[in-house]
């Protein structure tokens, strides 16, 4: 016997009409793709701005934000090894990262540190 799925395993229902068969998991999954990769767009327009290569501090809490919420999805919702190892070591990069940006910097950052 099957077992029962429960809410966060459950279909949206207000997504039937899209097509899109996803459950909470899921929109927390594509929610972690998505900042995990939206953060690329935080470090180009911040080094367009300073016309050099720059890594602001958004970068890494997108990072860190985005690994949790893959990761807890392959924990939880798809309970699959090969996303969570690959979401793992992401996470604490980015939180050492972190560390070290505001280790160095601060907490508040000035322009000119750039």
């Amino acid at each position: 016997m099957a077992p029962v799925p429960g809410f966060m395993d459950t279909p949206i229902p207000w997504l039937a009409w899209t097509g899109l068969h996803a459950s909470p998991w899921k929109v927390i999954g594509w929610g972690g793709a998505l900042m995990f990769s939206g953060r690329w767009f935080v470090q180009l327009i911040a080094s367009r701005r300073y016309g050099k290569p720059v890594v602001p501090r958004a970068f890494w809490y997108m990072s860190i934000l985005g690994s949790l919420m893959t990761l807890s999805y392959f924990i939880f919702g798809k309970n699959d090894s090969v996303g969570v190892l690959q979401n793992l070591f992401p996470t604490f990069t980015a939180g050492y990262s972190l560390y070290l940006d505001i280790q160095h910097r601060g907490w508040r950052r000035d322009k000119a540190s750039h």
